[in-house]
């Protein structure tokens, strides 16, 4: 089944332009599903039936996965099938009947402004366990990362792959490589673009060794370009040093910045623009947010809620 699975990925990135991340998690969908047939003697796809697919989803079930989980990994093989049927390397697909379940639409986690600007206090004060030096140098770097997550409502992903030359901070935009490598460009608001010049002139040059020549923005202790999972872990620190005791990640600010623009009266087809969103109903849920803010004031404070 790995070959075929080579030729569905590389359409995916070659024809479909999807992104390295989506790849990625594509192909840990497919190879898990993969070793699933392979444990149950089926070597190739096209001894793949619908009861097979059962098996797998209710397989996913017993395993203690998320219905989400359990749909998105549908979904991949939906994909990969379709693909093979147009291929003409399978004569029907067997997930064609096979119906995604409908799941309750969670709300984005969200961080309010005083949670935000506790997090971004809290990023001069925590200690590194690191050199005394060395130390203030990451804080430097980690103020302009987490102000440009917040004020530019990147991707983590998008973040750590900024290049050096995707920020103008004289005009106060830069360029992003968002989902299927589609480009898009955002404004850098004030307390980013500061924070960043700063970052550039105190603690990017002496945070590369002596030689690199990385041009990634954001680069780590060793001078290379920093990964998804250094910022999880960094916003996991900056959490706790603050006491937020949401379960967050990056996208988490990413999900704050848009519902405080929505909150304070932005029109949803620029924040969608923003985000990148191709489908305005993405950004939609994110009125759901406001509105469930609204209504938890509307108890706390109304004498007849």
């Amino acid at each position: 089944m790995q070959p075929q699975i080579e030729s569905f990925l590389a359409h995916l990135q070659l024809e479909r332009g999807v992104s390295p991340t989506t790849s990625a998690s594509y192909r840990d969908d497919l190879r898990l599903f993969a070793r699933f047939c392979r444990e149950r003697g089926i070597a190739q796809p096209s001894r793949v039936r619908p009861m097979t697919i059962r098996a797998f989803l209710q397989w996913l079930v017993e395993s203690k996965r998320s219905a989400s989980t359990a749909a998105r990994k549908l979904a991949c093989l939906k994909g990969f099938f379709r693909f093979l049927v147009a291929q003409g390397l399978m004569l029907r697909n067997p997930t064609e009947f096979i119906q995604t379940p409908r799941l309750w639409r969670r709300l984005p986690q969200t961080l309010d402004e005083s949670e935000v600007e506790r997090m971004l206090a809290a990023i001069p004060k925590t200690s590194q366990g690191i050199r005394a030096n060395e130390a203030a140098l990451l804080r430097v770097r980690d103020m302009a990362l987490f102000e440009l997550l917040y004020g530019a409502g990147l991707r983590v992903s998008e973040a750590a792959s900024l290049e050096l030359n995707s920020v103008n901070l004289d005009v106060g935009f830069l360029r992003c490589l968002g989902k299927g490598s589609k480009e898009r460009v955002v404004p850098v608001g004030t307390f980013a673009a500061q924070a960043i010049r700063r970052y550039l002139d105190e603690a990017r040059p002496k945070l590369l060794r002596k030689g690199s020549t990385t041009s990634t923005l954001f680069v780590n202790r060793g001078g290379s370009r920093m990964t998804r999972q250094r910022i999880w872990q960094l916003v996991r620190r900056y959490a706790m040093a603050s006491h937020v005791t949401k379960r967050i990640g990056p996208h988490t600010f990413r999900h704050s910045f848009a519902t405080h623009l929505l909150s304070r009266g932005a029109d949803l087809r620029t924040v969608q623009e923003l985000l990148g969103h191709a489908n305005i109903s993405t950004t939609q849920r994110y009125t759901q947010v406001d509105r469930a803010r609204l209504k938890a004031v509307h108890e706390q404070y109304h004498p007849r809620p």
